[in-house]
């Protein structure tokens, strides 16, 4: 289970150890001190003044210090139980370790290490340094760590040690259950190191690819995939990779043309006219593989505004109306979906993208209410398709009716009966938006809808294209 997002709050924070180290100004005009260089995290015991500060809806209970299971015989070490699922006191395991001294000072250091090891041979979903329960800045995270029963040590990179000058967040971690099942882990001898073997770094944006997006005037873009890689020679004297996760803070952008796009130094990409710019993006002096090339194709049109009441709407996606809770755009159904998504903001405007198109299911039945359409007598919606549409494609939409049960898959789906006719009529039409407006009064059954299918009809004409979706409504025609 991967836990992929995590509040940056809390509620209780079990204070370990605190000692107030006070930074007096010298009286003779001196600079005041800088900040400790201690590289300890826990070493037989907790360097000074950590906070133990756990995640809000994670198990408050889930850390303590163990002095029976430790390292080659150490003092002690760091034990953490993960919960089951469904578990009342928190569906994971998951804190910060936070320096209440105002921050160290990492500059000298290029890894984190640790020993680790589990009940079980686990996943640690993710562990690494940054995260202060303040700005976050400097956030790495090490995702997928494979535990052993066995003590095992582990690097985690630091991308450009030069930005941590005050560091407060040590250490941070969060673990779900194995297989729905809980189990304890140990850390010990964490701390901060300058490995001489560590070396051959190469950060990345866009996971090291170059992707090509179409934009449009006023629309934004963030840059993704950012990861840093180190090549480690092991305790066992094998050299392997070791890739990160970093926050923006340690890359610097560029714009190859920045009447075209800007880049800020969160990655936020602004385009600002016609042509095409290529956004880079390096750690310190190293460049960073891959690249978000965008083409603006100018000013962006507006999707048709829809006219029809909001009292008589079921809305989906749209900025017209209140929208109800759906789980996902875009499920990704493995292995065989290759459709990614490409979601904007045009002048406030949301818009969802698609790209390398073969099919792509929008949801609402996992985590929220399925929608009971009964009354409803029409779905709508507009596409539009930037580049040229090839001859004799189609774009096929299909309605699920999940069934009493309420999950798709389930035994009691009515997906063959809702499937609504091609859209060839409308034709679809490059450059411009299209709206359809499906009766769906023929369907079997509408009150329980937890799925949109959009794929590829008639062949595999549209496989592989771009297109953009908006307005997806439900509505009532016969409400005067």
């Amino acid at each position: 289970m991967v836990m992929k997002n995590f509040r940056r709050t809390f509620i209780v924070a079990l204070s370990l150890m605190f000692i107030a180290l006070a930074c007096e100004r010298s009286v003779d005009g001196l600079e005041e001190p800088g900040f400790t260089e201690n590289p300890d995290v826990f070493i037989d015991g907790f360097s000074s003044g950590l906070n133990y500060l756990p995640f809000a809806d994670s198990d408050q209970d889930a850390f303590s210090v163990d002095t029976d299971d430790t390292y080659n015989n150490t003092a002690a070490s760091m034990r953490f139980d993960v919960p089951n699922v469904g578990d009342p006191e928190g569906g994971y395991a998951g804190a910060i370790f936070r320096d209440e001294n105002g921050g160290r000072n990492l500059t000298s250091y290029n890894a984190l290490t640790f020993y680790a090891k589990g009940t079980v041979a686990g996943t640690l979903n993710e562990i690494g340094f940054g995260q202060d329960f303040g700005e976050n800045e400097f956030v790495v995270s090490l995702s997928g760590t494979k535990l052993t029963t066995n003590w095992e040590q582990y690097v985690v990179p630091i991308p450009d040690a030069s930005k941590l000058t005050a560091e407060q967040g040590l250490l941070w971690y969060a673990e779900g259950p194995e297989d729905g099942d809980g189990y304890s882990f140990w850390l010990d001898e964490v701390q901060y190191e300058n490995l001489e073997d560590l070396a051959q770094p190469r950060p990345a944006i866009q996971n090291g690819n170059e992707v090509t997006q179409t934009s449009f005037i006023g629309s934004t873009a963030i840059i993704s995939g950012l990861t840093y890689t180190a090549n480690q020679v092991t305790e066992d004297g094998v050299a392997v990779d070791v890739t990160v996760n970093a926050a923006p803070a340690y890359y610097s952008f560029s714009s190859s043309d920045e009447s075209v796009a800007t880049v800020d130094s969160d990655g936020l990409v602004t385009v600002l006219g016609e042509g095409t710019a290529e956004i880079t993006g390096s750690v310190g002096s190293i460049s960073a593989r891959g690249a978000l090339i965008i083409e603006s194709i100018g000013e962006f049109v507006d999707a048709p505004t829809p006219a029809e009441p909001a009292s008589e709407v079921i809305s989906i996606f749209s900025d017209a109306y209140d929208n109800v809770p759906v789980d996902f755009f875009n499920g990704f159904y493995e292995p065989f979906q290759t459709t990614t998504s490409n979601d904007f903001t045009v002048n406030g405007n949301n818009v969802l993208g698609y790209d390398n198109f073969n099919f792509v299911g929008i949801e609402f039945n996992q985590n929220v209410s399925t929608i009971d359409a009964s009354e409803m007598t029409n779905l709508k919606m507009s596409v539009f398709f930037p580049d040229e549409v090839p001859a004799g494609s189609a774009l096929r939409v299909v309605l699920v009716d999940v069934g009493s049960d309420g999950s798709v898959g389930g035994g009691d789906d009515s997906s063959v009966s809702s499937v609504l006719r091609t859209t060839t009529n409308p034709a679809l039409e490059s450059g411009q938006w299209v709206t359809f407006d499906f009766d769906i009064t023929g369907l079997t059954n509408q009150n329980n809808l937890g799925q949109i299918v959009l794929d590829a009809d008639l062949g595999i004409a549209l496989r592989g294209e771009s297109f953009y979706v908006d307005n997806i409504y439900l509505y009532d025609n016969t409400a005067e």
